[in-house]
């Protein structure tokens, strides 16, 4: 009885193939099933790669094919393939079953596309090979033209990110605003930017309000929340090949918020959220070093207090001082009480800011109009480099960056020219209220959490050292007047 045959055989397939020719994995396993028993043998070992395999699990199984034809040649009796375009997709991978042939004795078979092994079957065979090669590039070519065209649209090239959801209207694949996660980008940012929080007490904020990230992964994290952050797509934006562009979905983000927070990202605050003077707010006059909070608990009691020192006050030769909040509050209270005036200065003070203020409106005026001048020359420039793009001087890749870059310097020159034109209108206004809180600092102190009494601090200090046990503030303007008070010192006629 003759022995039976012992075939190696690979099912390809991807998604488009499948779904524009049929040829499913189910469909080309039984056509190598019977194109085995056709020649009287059967399928050994079966290589499959779905449409689901990454280019890196695809190259895996081919490598996997060509090692085991290699270690076990000697007992097999040929290689089968359903086609010949099933067996590879580029040149370079035909080469290799090629050499399985001539070097291993193991025959390439096509079951719907037979060849003889003679010079005209192996030429037939490549110019086929070759013709898979070419529709296989020129997919890939078509592909990236694709990505390209719906990024000059505006539209993003996959999955929109989180907070936006990917829509078909009118056979168009599109982007629309979440109406669930979309507010949670927007509260993230808001959070972030304006409610001192760190990565960190940003994740306790968000779990305490309910915001949660997903239902199987309600807990949000440090990364996510990173790179969320740092995401141009919530201010209109479109990522491709390295570059942003200008999208048509609708931002979650205003400009201001969204470059508040990268500067907030890009000086790495992390302040602490429940304790007022830790997180970097307060340095030691000693060694420069940030002073910081910990939190002991007595055991008689079992009560817990707060302490502040320098993180390297046990260092030789540095002053051991550690300090209660409480014995903080009070210097705090204290420098607030410098800083409010008697009953008969106040109106006499509310003057001689109108006074100031005139005086700056003429100085904002003139910065306005070099603005709008710098404005109206960077304009000048997109246009230049866009002109450029389109006489091919330039290519795309540069074109995205410096459009990017042109793009930012333009945002940020309008929201200078927005902030000094307001601030013609409302400087008196502005100053007038930040008077009237100078006044009633210390009630407000007594009544805030420790976020509100964070900001209060930053709003009136420029910085604040530890010397000792005494806490000395370096005070912002006007506060620096107010604390040092009215004299004569500060006076011009009736200005201050």
């Amino acid at each position: 009885m003759a022995k039976s045959k012992r075939f190696l055989a690979l099912a390809r397939v991807s998604s488009r193939e499948q779904e524009r020719e049929g040829f499913s994995l189910d469909v080309q396993e039984k056509g190598l099933e019977a194109g085995a028993e056709r020649r009287d043998g059967k399928i050994v070992k079966l290589f499959r790669i779905a449409e689901t395999a990454s280019k890196k699990d695809e190259r895996k199984t081919f490598k996997e094919l060509l090692a085991y034809a290699k270690k076990n040649a000697a007992e097999l009796d040929g290689i089968l393939f359903y086609k010949i375009d099933r067996a590879c997709r580029n040149l370079p991978d035909y080469v290799e079953l090629e050499k399985l042939e001539s070097e291993y004795n193991l025959p390439f078979i096509s079951i719907t596309q037979p060849t003889e092994s003679s010079p005209a079957g192996r030429m037939q065979r490549r110019m086929l090979a070759n013709m898979a090669a070419f529709f296989t590039e020129q997919q890939s070519v078509d592909v990236r033209e694709g990505q390209a065209q719906r990024v000059k649209t505006g539209l993003f090239v996959g999955t929109a990110p989180y907070g936006y959801l990917n829509v078909r209207i009118e056979g168009r694949g599109l982007v629309d605003v979440s109406p669930e996660n979309g507010p949670k980008i927007q509260r993230v940012f808001h959070l972030y930017a304006y409610e001192n929080h760190t990565l960190d007490s940003l994740i306790g904020k968000l779990a305490a309000e309910g915001i949660f990230y997903l239902p199987s992964m309600p807990r949000w994290n440090r990364s996510t929340l990173g790179t969320i952050l740092s995401d141009r797509s919530y201010i209109g934006e479109v990522w491709y090949q390295g570059n942003w562009y200008p999208g048509t979905h609708k931002p979650l983000v205003d400009r201001v918020t969204f470059d508040r927070v990268q500067v907030l990202l890009g000086e790495k605050t992390y302040k602490s959220h429940n304790m007022t003077y830790a997180g970097e707010l307060i340095t030691c006059a000693h060694c420069g070093r940030a002073i910081t909070g910990e939190t002991i608990t007595k055991k008689a009691t079992g009560k817990e207090y707060i302490y502040y020192r320098c993180v390297k006050y046990k260092s030789a030769g540095h002053p051991s001082v550690r300090l209660t909040e409480k014995t903080l509050d009070k210097q705090i209270l204290a420098l607030f009480a410098k800083i409010k005036l008697p009953d008969d200065i106040r109106d006499w003070f509310r003057r001689t800011l109108m006074a100031w203020c005139h005086d700056h409106q003429a100085e904002a005026r003139t910065k306005v109009e070099e603005l709008q001048r710098q404005l109206t020359s960077l304009r000048n420039q997109q246009d230049r480099l866009l002109n450029l793009r389109l006489v091919d001087e330039i290519d795309e890749s540069t074109f995205a960056s410096k459009n990017t870059e042109l793009r930012d310097r333009i945002a940020t020159c309008k929201l200078q020219v927005d902030a000094a034109d307001r601030g013609q209108d409302e400087q008196a206004e502005l100053a007038l209220k930040v008077f009237e809180l100078s006044q009633s600092l210390a009630d407000k102190w007594l009544i805030a959490d420790c976020s509100v009494k964070r900001q209060i601090l930053q709003m009136v200090c420029l910085n604040l050292k530890l010397e000792g046990a005494t806490l000395v503030p370096t005070m912002r303007k006007p506060f620096d007047v107010l604390i040092e008070g009215l004299s004569q010192n500060y006076s011009r006629g009736d200005r201050i």
